[in-house]
């Protein structure tokens, strides 16, 4: 999944960035508030961190022009300002949540975690295609009685496929949701990565659960 952190203070900025790639996130940071529109405005990301106090332009503007837009990312306000006229003003302008800082980041977390899913429309935090069941929060894999060790590249790739379960999902929109804006990695890095899944889900005897539709991309299913 993509996160975009919009934080001018360094420290905070760098430091949630390097938890949520720690976590298996593809991670763009932005320093201030034009361009982290910037970043919002060319590219489709699942959760936006949004701090409120930007230089350049305001973290509610950000909001504003986001809901005008019609942005789909769910909207982690992190912030300093703890009074409730503050909350619900960002709240009312479509922000998800609110984190109020100081804050732990295990914290931070799990409400990214929790929009993911809101995202999506999982209720609950383990997806299960066929005998395969994933839990988002433990990002532990296992197919049968058998457990999977995937690396975290390819769990956020399986994770994605996963919350568009039964949908054809193109190269593209993997890319997009899987890997950050400077990424170097190579054009058929997609079908690379697939084939990983593949070798790992799917031992002799086990039914196919990544499927391909020519032309279009791959698509999670019990069935084909």
């Amino acid at each position: 999944m993509r996160v975009l952190v919009i934080e001018d203070y360094a420290p905070i900025r760098n430091s949630v960035a390097q938890g949520l790639r720690e976590a298996g996130y593809a991670v763009d940071a932005a320093a201030d508030g034009r361009e982290g529109l910037w970043y919002a405005e060319s590219n489709d990301y699942d959760v936006i961190v949004l701090d409120l106090m930007l230089p350049e332009l305001p973290g509610l503007t950000i909001l504003k022009r986001l809901g005008a837009a019609g942005s789909k990312a769910c909207v982690l306000i992190l912030t300093a300002r703890d009074a409730l006229a503050d909350r619900l003003e960002g709240l009312d302008l479509g922000a998800d949540d609110y984190l109020v800082k100081p804050f732990a980041l295990e914290e931070l977390l799990a409400r990214v975690r929790a929009m993911v899913r809101r995202r999506y429309d999982q209720q609950c935090p383990v997806i299960s295609v066929g005998d395969l069941r994933i839990d988002t929060s433990a990002r532990s894999v296992v197919r049968g009685d058998r457990a999977i060790e995937l690396t975290a590249r390819e769990y956020a790739l399986l994770e994605y496929m996963a919350v568009r379960a039964d949908q054809v999902v193109s190269r593209t929109e993997v890319w997009e949701h899987v890997y950050d804006f400077h990424s170097d990695a190579q054009s058929n890095v997609v079908d690379v990565y697939v084939g990983y899944l593949r070798r790992k889900l799917e031992a002799p005897g086990e039914t196919r659960l990544i499927h391909t539709r020519r032309g279009q991309g791959y698509f999670l299913s019990e069935t084909s």
